[in-house]
């Protein structure tokens, strides 16, 4: 049988192919153009609600409430948003095979389909113990988050733990919110991971002194420096220990792991150029193959304000290179080309009735200010990066909309400062001054 002909194919059904889909329809596609193929059997979501308002125990987030593009205040696109404009979504649809020369991609399912222009936005999946061949990683009632299904077992799980307890394997962005979220519904909540301190990639040691404390307040238990071994299954198959490898052992039937995520490349992989763990792409996301962009977490892109390249996993990025992909793609079917991408890092989490928020880049030395009788909800203090006697990162804890913006601005300008001690006197002054 002949492949399907799709003018424009967009494959993965996350934040970045659901901000694609409303950048593809803002710029002008006709009916029975663009078809979007996505292995979850719903619609693209803003996924950051997975590990945070999903779990709550009051006020939920649900779906249809979190789909794109709602997450930067856009329009909810519920399914029927996909059908009046003509989009083809395919759900439950992996794509187990492609071929960039003849450009056409096959589903699990066995149909093949011919592209004029593919998007690929596959983003990133979960590392899994057993990977590292973790002996009982296999057990029942050890849990991974990525995907809507991931967070309904948990929540599943949850309410059959209340007043139980749980242990977190990580201590990075998911670790953290995600043991937030089981000390919200009234579990007992042991976190575990190999690192000195909370974040290390990105948190100096005053400031993940200050969230674990605010953690331990919460009743959380934090074991630092040491990693899970092993985990012991009752005649079930369910976990009922966790070993760890500092010798001691905790009783628990509930395990939340997140020790970070690797780039899903899926079928592509080996048919595209390939960089830092992703495929390489220039500043509009073209890969090496003709006609093939790639977005998110998947690409290795040129960050044009540090002169490097570099695979950035956020959402930040996925929503704005999926935007910069397609007005590269409508521009190319005119002749025209579009300005670089110009990205500027930013990242954000938010637990408890905590929230901070990050620009730019974290090299050089760090300077903390306000940190002082920081002991609280409502404490407000921040962290500058300096290199080459430039400001080139900002971290502020509890900030408005307006002072997180004083932030991008001196992230993006990279303003000069003399000594650490105007930044520590200045603190968010500084930042106003720019």
């Amino acid at each position: 049988m002949d492949a399907a002909m799709l003018k424009y194919v967009l494959v993965g059904g996350g934040v970045a192919g659901g901000y694609a889909a409303r950048e593809f329809v803002k710029l002008g596609v006709n009916p029975g153009e663009l078809a979007i193929f996505s292995k979850e059997p719903v619609a693209p979501y803003e996924r950051p609600a997975l590990s945070k308002a999903y779990l709550f125990p009051e006020s939920p987030a649900r779906l249809p409430g979190f789909h794109t593009c709602v997450g930067s205040g856009g329009e909810r696109q519920a399914p029927e948003w996909y059908a009046d404009n003509g989009i083809d979504l395919h759900l439950s649809s992996e794509i187990a095979k492609a071929d960039t020369k003849s450009k056409t991609i096959t589903t699990a399912q066995g149909k093949t389909f011919e592209y004029g222009s593919l998007l690929i936005a596959t983003g990133s999946t979960f590392i899994n113990l057993a990977d590292f061949k973790t002996p009982g990683a296999d057990a029942g009632g050890i849990h991974y988050l990525r995907e809507k299904d991931d967070a309904d077992k948990l929540v599943e799980e949850i309410g059959a733990n209340k007043g139980g307890e749980a242990v977190v394997v990580g201590g990075g962005y998911i670790g953290v919110e995600l043991a937030a979220c089981l000390a919200l519904n009234s579990i007992r909540v042991t976190m575990v991971f190999p690192d000195p301190h909370f974040m290390p990639r990105l948190f100096t040691p005053e400031i993940a002194s200050f969230y674990e404390s605010y953690y331990k307040a919460k009743g959380i238990n934090i074991i630092k420096g040491t990693s899970v071994t092993a985990f012991e299954k009752d005649d079930q198959g369910n976990v009922v220990k966790v070993i760890l490898g500092d010798g001691r052992s905790l009783s628990t039937n509930l395990v939340v792991v997140g020790i970070g995520a690797r780039p899903n490349l899926g079928p592509f992989k080996g048919l595209l150029e390939e960089e830092k763990g992703g495929f390489k792409v220039d500043s509009s996301f073209r890969s090496s193959a003709e006609d093939v962009y790639a977005v998110g977490d998947i690409a290795t892109f040129p960050l044009k304000m540090y002169g490097d390249r570099r695979r950035v996993e956020h959402v930040d990025h996925a929503r704005k290179s999926a935007i910069q992909a397609v007005q590269a793609i409508k521009a190319a079917e005119k002749g025209e080309t579009v300005d670089d991408y110009d990205y500027l890092p930013f990242f954000y989490s938010r637990s408890f009735d905590l929230s901070w928020q990050f620009y730019g880049d974290n090299t050089g030395d760090s300077v903390v200010w306000g940190l002082d009788g920081a002991s609280a909800s409502g404490s407000k203090f921040g962290a500058y990066w300096i290199n080459d006697g430039k400001v080139v990162g900002a971290f502020l804890e509890g900030g408005s909309p307006d002072e997180n913006k004083l932030l991008a601005r001196v992230a993006r300008q990279r303003p000069s400062v003399s000594s650490k001690k105007d930044l520590i006197s200045g603190g968010l002054d500084f930042a106003a001054k720019i």
